[in-house]
C-alpha cells in the first residue's frame, strides 16, 4: 500500500521561502521511481510544477523555474520542494506524487496524471 504523506506548507508573505517534504512508504524502489510536485489553485486546473525523472533529472515548470528546487533523499525516501522568493501566485495546495513506471525526460505536466499522490499541503502567499 503506496502512502505520500505532505508536510511544511504555510503561510508567508510574498518573497519569503518555504520547504515541502513528502515521505513515501509502500515503494520499495523509490530511487528509480519519477516523482514530483504539483499544485492547485481556487478555482484553476492543477498545474505540474516540478519533477525528477527515472535516471533523477529535474524539470520545471516555466514560472518558478530559478525559484524552486527539487531534490529528494533516498536513504529517507523524501522528495523536496525548496521554494524560495514566493509569490502570492504561488497560492494552492500542493501534491506530491510518485510513478512507478521507467520514465525519462518527463515534463512538469505530466506529474498531475502521475498513479500516487499525497493529501496535499496549503501555501499561502500574502
Amino acid at each position: 500500500h503506496v502512502q505520500l504523506v505532505e508536510s511544511g506548507g504555510g503561510s508567508v508573505q510574498a518573497g519569503g521561502s518555504l520547504t515541502l517534504s513528502c515521505t513515501v512508504s509502500g515503494y520499495t524502489l523509490f530511487s528509480t521511481y519519477c516523482m514530483g510536485w504539483f499544485r492547485q489553485a481556487a478555482g484553476k486546473e492543477r498545474e505540474g510544477v516540478a519533477g525528477l525523472d527515472s535516471d533523477s533529472s529535474p524539470t520545471y515548470a516555466d514560472s518558478v523555474r530559478g525559484r524552486f528546487t527539487i531534490s529528494k533523499d533516498n536513504d529517507k525516501k523524501t522528495l523536496y520542494l525548496q521554494m524560495n522568493n514566493l509569490q502570492p501566485e504561488d497560492t494552492g495546495v500542493y501534491y506530491c506524487a510518485i510513478d512507478g513506471r521507467y520514465m525519462k525526460d518527463i515534463q512538469p505536466q505530466d506529474v498531475p496524471r502521475f498513479a500516487y499522490r499525497g493529501q496535499g499541503t496549503q501555501v499561502t502567499v500574502s
